[in-house]
């Protein structure tokens, strides 16, 4: 059983089916990815600064690549991440980290200085100090990513099905309480993203997840945006933006937390004025002069989604069994569900099945955890 119908409920699914399981997929709304999962930018990389991410979203790629040459039109575009760094400092850390991820194998990030960048990509603003790029890196569309785990997958989907309440019979769950019934089945797998916590209450588990209000700025129809860019993140800030709609989307995390979990999250002008204002300390046009231009374009229409992201204190997932026996999560991704999704997943189910065992899994949830910064993307 697993609760959440989002890309990482989706992917879970996928995974049991692989292992042979029989599987129900719950999703308290009327279609599946429609909370938080669409909010997102639907990017992947493998630019990281730790090698177990690094390992797990290797191979969610490798399965985004696989749904691909399976006929799934998942969207999907290599056109790299460009982070690019505006001080001395910045530069300097990103070589630093450059060097550690040729260590991990991690070998096809490309170092440059400023003016190197700004070759190979003329939309840069002259005098920055340096930027890193790995072409591999890449975006698509997360709904039909979401779509394509839930078709393969053979799990029978339940819609419109809210979880009021998990079964138990002694210690263990044994299933979930519907509003017109009760499932049981032999695991229950929590995978709802920022209504995991909700949930896991439920069962006696308090999860160490903060949720951060995070947007998505939609500009669509902006002809100033290089079609063929890559993502393009300033460092030292983390405003970020990639073509989409003939446009672009623009994003940034401001480290705030948010009061609870809605379903119905605002979204705040203010955060696309920050991005789009050229005045702003984080404005897009820092590091990309065209987003000028934009900005003064009469006609210039753009809107904002907003979403979460559940932060764990170490920023890594909760992946795998809890100590209440019949219960585990598929959650805690901290902004990079998407391109955790199946790595992750993937993990998850071996930890159920047995495939590997509680020692050799350094994202299960009962892990100890240092304190990490925020991620900016």
């Amino acid at each position: 059983m697993i609760v959440g119908g989002g890309v990482v409920g989706c992917a879970t699914a996928f995974f049991a089916g692989r292992a042979g399981l029989s599987t129900v997929l719950l999703e308290k709304r009327p279609a599946l990815a429609t909370l938080t999962t669409p909010v997102s930018s639907g990017a992947f990389r493998l630019q990281f600064d730790n090698p177990e991410e690094i390992a797990l979203v290797r191979e969610s790629v490798a399965l985004f690549d696989e749904l691909q040459d399976r006929g799934h039109d998942l969207e999907l575009r290599r056109q790299g991440y460009l982070f690019v760094a505006t001080t001395q400092d910045g530069a300097a850390a990103q070589a630093e980290l450059v060097a550690r991820q040729r260590e991990w194998g991690l070998d096809d990030v490309e170092l440059m200085s400023g003016e190197e960048a700004r070759r190979r990509f003329p939309y840069l603003a002259e005098g920055l100090c340096g930027a890193r790029f790995r072409q591999r890196d890449g975006w698509l569309n997360p709904r039909r990513l979401s779509q394509a785990l839930a078709a393969e997958s053979a799990a029978t989907v339940l819609l419109d099905r809210e979880v009021v309440g998990l079964e138990r019979q002694g210690d263990r769950v044994t299933g979930v309480r519907l509003a017109d019934g009760v499932v049981s089945a032999g695991w229950v797998v929590i995978a709802a993203g920022p209504l995991s916590a909700g949930l896991a209450i439920k069962a006696g588990i308090d999860l160490p997840i903060q949720l951060v209000r995070r947007h998505k700025l939609v500009v669509p129809d902006a002809p100033q945006v290089p079609g063929r860019a890559p993502m393009t993140i300033e460092y030292e800030t983390g405003a970020h933006w990639r073509p989409a709609l003939r446009g672009a989307y623009g994003l940034w995390t401001a480290p705030a937390p948010a009061e609870g979990a809605r379903e119905d999250l605002p979204a705040s002008a203010e955060f696309g004025f920050g991005l789009l204002d050229p005045r702003s300390d984080h404005a897009l046009a820092r590091v990309a002069p065209f987003w000028k231009e934009v900005w003064e374009t009469p006609g210039l229409q753009w809107w904002l989604q907003a979403g979460y992201y559940d932060y764990t204190p170490d920023r890594r997932p909760l992946l795998g069994p809890t100590p209440v026996p019949g219960l585990a999560l598929n959650t805690g991704y901290s902004g990079h569900g998407i391109m955790g999704s199946g790595g992750g997943s993937r993990r998850v189910i071996d930890a159920i099945t047995g495939r590997i065992e509680p020692r050799d899994n350094p994202l299960r949830p009962d892990r100890p955890m240092l304190e990490r910064r925020f991620d900016v993307l």
